[in-house]
């Protein structure tokens, strides 16, 4: 068993005191008993894809960087495994929405780039991130075997099913996702709720846990309404039950202790999970294109 923590936080239009705070958090996680800690996506800044603006692009950072190294320096010092999700910049023209994973010794294991990109009111990250080009990932860490996507990846089956295929006993999903405060009353109920049970069926269908660190408050970088960010980040089981679960707008540390024998139970015991027809699934995409 292991403790993994979710930072769920609120973001200034300040970076250098977002990236503080964070590290502070992390600190306390730690003191908490966390081992595994994972960030809220682009934590070190407001969300800003809610426009397009050149200017943002100056929120870019190089991998490895100065991010990377205060965070590699923290995970070292106190043998914790973190990932952070940040805003790469690859080369001049070439930037990606990047979640880092660091082992407890303090080495940078490898990156996840973004791969499904949207491209909504709000939420225009086509304008900032080119999809993603190292495909889907596990690494092995000190304390587990462990898979990242971020947050628009939550809602699509595919990109969870090979992520667990690599062999990813659980699934971190970096996210800032919230309502648009005109659309709230209508339907904000149902979205928050599609948007968690998408992400428990990610879970029964691998047979591994999930763990979904969201932001809270409401931004507007852009002006406008804005979006509020609905919290809630939360820890589900290999069959979907939710373990641990942030407030709607309270800054906070989501702890949850992990039982890795219930992934290979679920895993070897639920008969729906031995028995996928993957000898018949070739050409699925195009069948369904067709």
């Amino acid at each position: 068993m292991i403790t993994i923590g979710l930072i769920q936080s609120a973001c200034s239009p300040e970076p250098e005191a977002n990236l503080s705070k964070t590290l502070a958090q992390i600190e306390q996680a730690c003191r908490d008993g966390a081992q595994i800690i994972c960030t809220q996506e682009l934590f070190r800044s407001q969300y800003f894809c809610q426009t397009e603006d050149h200017a943002f692009f100056e929120l870019a950072e190089s991998i490895p960087g100065p991010s990377t190294a205060a965070l590699q320096k923290l995970a070292a010092k106190h043998q914790v495994v973190l990932i952070a999700s940040l805003f790469e910049k690859r080369a001049a023209g070439l930037y990606h929405n990047t979640a880092v994973v660091v082992d407890a010794d303090g080495s940078l294991l490898g990156k996840y780039r973004k791969m499904h990109i949207p491209d909504d009111p709000l939420y225009y990250e086509k304008f900032y991130f080119t999809p993603g080009d190292l495909g889907f990932r596990a690494w092995t860490t000190r304390y587990a075997k462990i898979g990242v996507l971020i947050c628009w990846d939550q809602w699509y089956p595919e990109a969870a099913r090979l992520t667990a295929l690599h062999g990813a006993e659980i699934i971190f999903y970096p996210t800032a996702i919230g309502w648009h405060p005109s659309e709230k009353k209508e339907f904000g109920a149902a979205q928050h709720t599609a948007w968690e049970t998408i992400q428990r069926s990610h879970a029964i269908a691998n047979g591994c846990y999930v763990a979904v660190p969201n932001r809270v408050g409401h931004e507007k970088p852009a002006g406008g309404d804005g979006i509020e960010f609905w919290g809630q980040s939360f820890v589900c089981g290999p069959d979907g039950e939710i373990i641990a679960k942030g407030s709607v707008d309270q800054e906070e540390i989501v702890m949850a202790d992990v039982v890795w024998s219930r992934v290979n139970e679920q895993r070897t015991h639920w008969p729906f999970l031995r028995d996928r027809r993957v000898d018949a699934y070739g050409g699925l995409d195009q069948r369904m294109i067709d």
